[in-house]
């Protein structure tokens, strides 16, 4: 039986912290585990940057440097090389949103070209990343989603999306990189599918190169695997899918609530964890035709897995099952499964600071928005804070 303690182990889940950082995290999650704070806070963080007011050394001194891993590649490799010494790999994200014109999209991927070459280069980045409105326009994914005619002018542009997309899954391809692509709202997400289909089709022939995500507060997405695993059975090719619960859940219940439709997302959160469980716990049986990137902060999810795995004898380092959470976040998680030795990879988004602060005031909301979340980083960060104050005073006591 896998020992349910082994994230409690907060020297190891730190080890890379120094108290400073401890306090920061402290300070922040603390903020975010009141959310009465957190929607003034960003509503005074988004005024504060339209007026051009100086709070960008604010931003980049706190909830930056907490979640993120610098404002270029290069400010990334130290970190990346940190993390590495004790077995920890690392997904560079460049996690600019929110764009609307070609030539941000264009800009976007070249730099998600660089990165894929980065990762074949370095040895620690096992994965490269992109996410779907990064290359194109929110609205025009959500129109072909949606099955609505586009105009000659948005069917160039659909095209250019599509080109974006494919050029990055023949780069990944060239360089034997896996790539994933990130899940957004609901109603833009059947289009990113379909495109991530047929990508995994034309380049998952052999091996899983290509991931699409899928967030499972979506009560559908079990279904949604199965008949894709179908799909691959019958077609040949190999099926990458990367695990998450999800991101968006208050905007999706709002909007179903207005146009009067039944929700996408799981009714509550006990729904949601069976339906998580129940998509890692298919993809861990059928490992011959799909490869699992479980990316998530729950502790019981993860110690689900680790059981399935010692069960059904995969080896803690077979490369069709990786673990991630967020750069920042859940490293009782992070750090001891890969002390353990279980392929994990840290999310480190990356970018100009204004550019990733819609990325940040969306990571205060959800933390601020999970039950349990916060409270349990706080606990385990003050605690190591405690083991530390103790060991010196051990020491000290040791030295009279």
């Amino acid at each position: 039986m896998i020992n349910k303690k082994i994230f409690n182990n907060t020297a190891t889940a730190f080890r890379l912290k120094s108290d400073l950082e401890l306090r920061r995290a402290i300070l922040l999650f603390s903020v975010m585990g009141k959310p009465f704070l957190i929607k003034p806070g960003i509503a005074l963080t988004k005024f504060a940057l339209k007026a051009k007011l100086p709070v960008q050394p604010l931003i980049k001194n706190t909830i930056f440097d907490q979640f993120c891993g610098g404002t270029s590649i290069d400010d990334c490799k130290p970190i990346i090389r940190e993390m590495d010494d004790v077995n920890m790999s690392s997904i560079l994200d460049y996690s600019v949103e929110g764009k609307e014109e070609e030539e941000e999209f264009d800009s976007a991927f070249k730099v998600k070209k660089k990165l894929i070459a980065f990762a074949n280069k370095e040895s620690e980045v096992p994965f490269a990343i992109f996410k779907p409105t990064a290359l194109g326009r929110f609205e025009i994914w959500h129109k072909v989603s949606s099955h609505i005619s586009l105009s000659e002018k948005e069917t160039a542009e659909w095209d250019r999306v599509k080109e974006r997309v494919e050029g990055l899954c023949e780069e990944a391809k060239k360089y034997n990189v896996r790539l994933y692509a990130d899940a957004e709202e609901s109603w833009m997400q059947g289009a990113a599918d379909d495109l991530m289909e047929e990508m995994m089709r034309k380049y998952n022939k052999d091996e899983a190169l290509i991931f699409n995500t899928l967030q499972c507060y979506r009560w559908d997405r079990l279904d949604y695997l199965k008949e894709l695993h179908q799909t691959a059975q019958k077609e040949n090719f190999k099926i990458g899918a990367k695990i998450v619960r999800g991101a968006y859940m208050e905007k999706e219940n709002k909007r179903a609530k207005k146009r009067g439709k039944k929700s996408p997302i799981c009714r509550n959160k006990e729904a949601t964890d069976v339906s998580f469980n129940s998509v890692l716990a298919y993809c861990l049986d059928h490992l011959d035709d799909i490869s699992v990137f479980i990316g998530t902060h729950n502790e019981m999810s993860n110690y689900l897995a680790l059981q399935i795995m010692e069960d059904q004898n995969i080896a803690k380092d077979d490369p069709r099952v990786w673990f991630s959470q967020l750069y920042g976040m859940s490293d009782q998680i992070s750090y001891n499964l890969a002390g353990k030795g279980y392929n994990t990879a840290k999310l480190v988004p990356f970018g100009p600071v204004t550019d990733v602060v819609p990325y940040l005031l969306r990571r205060a909301e959800e933390n601020s928005s999970v039950e349990g979340q916060t409270n349990r980083e706080l606990i385990l960060l003050n605690g190591e804070i405690d083991r530390r104050k103790g060991e010196v005073q051990n020491k000290e006591q040791v030295v009279a």
